[in-house]
């Protein structure tokens, strides 16, 4: 093949996309789950104000979205080579599209974690903010009594952290996926 088709001038754009698409697209994950959660946090806090604390998981879950992003980004900015000395373009193709599919990976799983992240957290905060507030000020002797209704809002807080987790894992899955992606390369210097 010829040098100008395996390794044109453009090469190093693609892998800057991917740069690009990392970054964003795993910030806006974080930057949705920051924001839904938040908002049911700030619900919650109106009813009860002592489990704005207890309620952050979400927050933080969502905010590390973000920095898969970043380091994936990272990654890929030390791969994206310059041309050599004698002004011959080593980037290939073949590595770029390859940089730019792991940034795409990893960008859109992690604006899907956090998709997942900011509405579990939300739903998750508002029903453990409930079940807490109806065991405070419930009347004794109806119901299910106090002890019950205090498990349950416990039930109900654990089922929403593990949700976020398992929802959070698809972020990390997007990153392992980019390093795999980002170890296949091809120099034109090789030919």
């Amino acid at each position: 093949m010829e040098y100008e088709q395996i390794c044109p001038a453009i090469a190093p754009v693609f892998g800057y996309f991917g740069v690009m698409a990392a970054t964003v697209l795993s910030n806006m994950g974080a930057a949705y789950g920051t924001a839904k959660a938040g908002v049911g946090i700030m619900k919650a806090g109106v009813i009860v104000p002592e489990l704005i604390w207890k309620n952050l998981i979400p927050i933080i879950m969502a905010g590390v979205n973000g920095i898969y992003g970043l380091i994936t980004a990272i990654i890929i900015l030390n791969n994206i080579a310059q041309p050599n000395q004698d002004g011959f373009r080593v980037y290939s193709l073949y590595t770029s599209f390859g940089h730019l599919a792991a940034g795409l990976s990893c960008g859109l799983c992690g604006l899907a974690s956090g998709m997942c992240i900011g509405v579990s957290g939300d739903a998750g905060i508002r029903s453990f903010t409930q079940c807490d507030y109806m065991s405070k000020t419930e009347p004794k002797g109806q119901g299910f009594g106090r002890k019950k209704k205090k498990a349950g809002a416990e039930n109900v807080f654990v089922g929403s952290v593990l949700i976020q987790v398992f929802g959070g894992n698809l972020a990390l899955y997007g990153m392992i996926t980019a390093i795999i992606l980002t170890q296949t390369s091809y120099d034109c210097e090789d030919n």
